[in-house]
């Protein structure tokens, strides 16, 4: 077996859905299982069907086009604005998209009335965190611009906070989100069937409040994934963080001088490096560098320290001499781990799911 590989417990993944989807019903909220972080896996997905997500959400058409050629039976959700070169592709395989401008909506209906279907819409309202979403003004008239537009139906509102500012969820912005929602539906004589409050960074928040408002809905990658929380990386009670594990071999290991020696510029990356002389130590390097994962999101074992990463070099320091051919297991933040998928020199390792 390959040294670089991703070992994935999809045992334990399911563990971690079932139970968020189970927390998160005794609120009344659902949950949309994010798939992206794993390239839409197919296996992934059936996981989390059968764990109780009501919808898989992806940001890529591609890994939406993926599921559906598998026959997964969910919903799915574009969580990303479509591109106005694929809007033919979402209406074809999503069963609803994220929206926030008019006209992306407007080709959509182009599309979808061409493909004699009506696609769903989830318009976003922007909370502060400063990514995508309609300014609150300016929410009424974006929902008369879909409401005008036959082929489209509007199913949502939702909002993303946290993953540009980090801003978090509260009971002051998320109860502004239900009385938007209040607000549209008495303008407009409408139902919004779905109020999609947020991402992983929601679950503390919607587990603790007791003011979820309108909030029926949450879309979790992260916590099931890694089973933790993204605003303070802080473990959830009775998840397992541990469902993957990126395994690197070591090609060199020696007794080397922590001091570089020579005039120095910038490094490949353009940075410039700053050592502190603690004397010789161990110096082992693994065949996985940046093209691979994030090495600064990589959580080393013990005695194991991460020193450096190139392109296609780890540096770590060790207690001892290692032998090339050796292996360390690394613990994946939720960067190293995207990285790790998309990357084609990382062996993809299914540990086998629950029948």
């Amino acid at each position: 077996m390959t040294g670089l590989r991703l070992e994935i417990d999809f045992d334990k993944i399911g563990h971690n859905a079932r139970q968020l989807v189970e927390r998160a019903a005794v609120r009344n909220v659902s949950v949309t299982a994010v798939t992206k972080a794993m390239l839409g896996s197919t296996e992934l997905a059936r996981v989390l069907c059968t764990a109780g997500a009501v919808a898989l959400g992806d940001s890529r058409i591609e890994n939406i086009e993926r599921l559906r050629a598998a026959g997964v039976g969910r919903p799915t959700l574009l969580l990303r604005s479509p591109m106005m070169s694929q809007v033919d592709r979402v209406v074809a395989s999503g069963s609803m998209s994220v929206n926030t401008e008019p006209a992306v909506l407007s080709a959509l209906a182009t599309a979808a009335r061409r493909a004699g279907r009506v696609h769903d819409v989830m318009l976003m309202v922007e909370l502060g965190d400063l990514r995508e979403g309609v300014m609150p003004d300016q929410l009424h008239a974006t929902v008369q611009h879909v409401v005008g537009l036959p082929a489209l139906r509007l199913q949502g509102i939702g909002a993303n906070l946290a993953c540009r500012n980090g801003i978090e969820p509260s009971v002051e912005n998320m109860g502004d989100l239900s009385d938007m929602v209040d607000s549209v539906e008495a303008a407009f004589g409408i139902e919004i069937e779905i109020v999609s409050g947020g991402n992983s960074a929601n679950v503390d928040w919607a587990l603790g409040t007791t003011a979820i408002g309108r909030i029926n809905n949450l879309r979790l990658g992260e916590s099931i994934l890694l089973g933790r929380e993204p605003l303070h990386r802080r473990a959830l009670p009775g998840l397992h963080t541990d469902a993957f594990r990126l395994v690197a071999e070591v090609i060199e290991s020696k007794r080397k001088p922590t001091m570089p020696w020579g005039r120095a510029g910038q490094n490949s990356f353009g940075e410039m490096p700053r050592s502190e002389d603690r004397g010789d130590i161990w110096q082992t390097i693994l065949a996985v560098g940046r093209q691979d994962c994030d090495s600064d999101d990589l959580t080393a074992p013990p005695g194991v320290a991460v020193l450096a990463a190139s392109s296609d070099h780890l540096v770590v320091e060790t207690r001892d001499r290692m032998s090339p051919g050796d292996e360390i297991r690394f613990e994946p933040g939720y960067s190293a781990l995207l990285r790790s998928m998309t990357s084609p020199f990382v062996t993809k390792v299914g540990l086998p799911a629950e029948a």
